[in-house]
């Protein structure tokens, strides 16, 4: 092997599974857990679960089971050079385990963060990456001595790494009020952007939903694009968006967000809401369920509660019930609200724009007017910005009469109506 080729990291699980918890639910979160390590391109070795009434103080797992790992490692059964605990830490359980196994201990939320440093791409994306970093690391700085450099070395060579962990408190505090003032300056510039969009009455259409669901799919397909789609969590963080045409010419402004997941810390959600801020402002949310999952209700349940904490649950929302293909069993019937769908099937994004269009008429109001026969510009500007419903030439008038939907106060609707009632008088 070359010897500038990467060695991939080995790393074994570590989970404490509550008696007093949902066994179905551990299950998943040791799998999402292992799903996590696949996408950091971490090789999972094996993996240790202990029943507790509740994880150990100082070294999460009891004594025997970490004693029992420990002669598994002498014996050389096992080799790994980091451990991954399916929790989130205390500074205290962090530095004691690494001292005792002499290798990386990171958490759930570290993995996360360390996921989310591969995959931010823009500028803003980067930065923020580096504020949950910084703001999750910088409580756990203190009292570790030599333990430090295990603790948030993150995986490889991402994260902040042991330069930026062993410098002190005050320089942390100051990157991070520096990289605060960066983002605000971008909030300020998306805000304008969308103040700009407001004006133009773009009507604003995003997809959320659980990691892996296939928003970005979704995104390619409707709109013809080539964002990073793969099978693997947080494929998607930095948050796109692009026109769609629906409903033969009615104008919606598509973006593509964040993947959420189970048991994302405050902070974490805090840190990343800019990259949900394009889902805030939307007028209409799309949902994408990955309905072959198991766990395709909590899935559901998990991002609804995420979405009411980001005070989106007023939010209209159009769910698809994605990856049909993968259904063995009996589904559903097609509600108004709901679509069993799958983004490989080519004829579903036919199914998809009409759905779209059907739940956005019932957001709008009614309009009917006439227009000259030589108003074609009128006609065009009327399928953009609103849903025309029919277009008739009335033969005894020479007028066209049109019917359709649109905002309560669109402005080429108002303004078309008004000149035709000046000419009326």
């Amino acid at each position: 092997m070359n010897d500038t080729e990467k060695k991939q990291e080995r790393v074994i699980i570590l989970g404490v599974q509550l008696k007093t918890g949902d066994d179905f639910e551990f299950k998943e979160s040791l799998s999402e857990t292992r799903s996590l390590c696949e996408t950091a391109g971490l090789e999972v070795v094996g993996q240790f679960v202990q029943q507790r009434d509740r994880a150990d103080s100082a070294t999460y797992l009891g004594k025997g089971r970490i004693e029992e790992i420990e002669e598994l490692r002498e014996r050389e059964d096992i080799e790994f050079d980091v451990i991954i605990v399916s929790d989130e830490l205390s500074t205290s359980q962090s530095k004691h385990l690494a001292e005792i196994f002499g290798v990386k201990v990171i958490d759930r939320t570290q993995l996360i963060l360390d996921i989310f440093a591969q995959r931010a791409r823009s500028r803003e994306g980067q930065l923020q990456v580096e504020l949950a970093q910084n703001e999750y690391l910088l409580p756990r700085l203190s009292g570790h001595g030599v333990s430090l450099s295990r603790l948030g070395g993150g995986i490889g060579t991402r994260g902040p790494g042991e330069t930026k962990l062993e410098t002190n408190r005050r320089h942390i505090r100051s990157r991070i009020h520096d990289i605060k003032v960066q983002l605000e300056e971008i909030k300020k510039h998306r805000a304008r952007y969308r103040e700009n969009r407001k004006k133009n009455e773009v009507f604003q259409v995003a997809f959320v939903g659980y990691t892996n669901a296939g928003k970005s799919s979704w995104f390619n397909q409707l709109t013809d694009s080539e964002t990073f789609e793969e099978n693997i969590l947080f494929a998607t963080l930095d948050p796109k968006s692009k026109m769609l045409s629906i409903n033969e010419g009615f104008q919606v402004l598509l973006s593509d967000t964040v993947g959420f997941i189970q048991h994302l810390p405050t902070h974490l959600v805090e840190a990343f809401s800019s990259t949900l801020e394009e889902a805030k402002y939307a007028d209409v949310l799309i949902h994408v369920v990955d309905r072959s999952h198991p766990n395709y209700k909590g899935h559901i349940t998990t991002v609804n509660e995420l979405l009411q904490s980001l005070d989106m649950g007023d939010i209209p929302v159009l769910t698809l019930l994605n990856k049909r293909d993968l259904i063995t069993e009996d589904y559903a019937e097609d509600t108004f609200d709901t679509r069993y769908v799958s983004a490989r099937n080519p004829a579903d994004v036919a199914i998809v724009k009409n759905a779209l269009s059907e739940f956005i008429r019932t957001l709008l109001v009614p309009y009917e007017m006439t227009v000259a026969a030589d108003g074609g510009k009128r006609i065009s500007q009327l399928k953009n910005e609103t849903l025309v419903d029919t277009i008739i030439f009335n033969e005894e008038t020479e007028l066209y009469d049109i019917k359709g939907y649109a905002r309560e106060e669109s402005s080429i609707v108002n303004r078309m109506t008004e000149k035709r009632e000046k000419s009326d008088e």
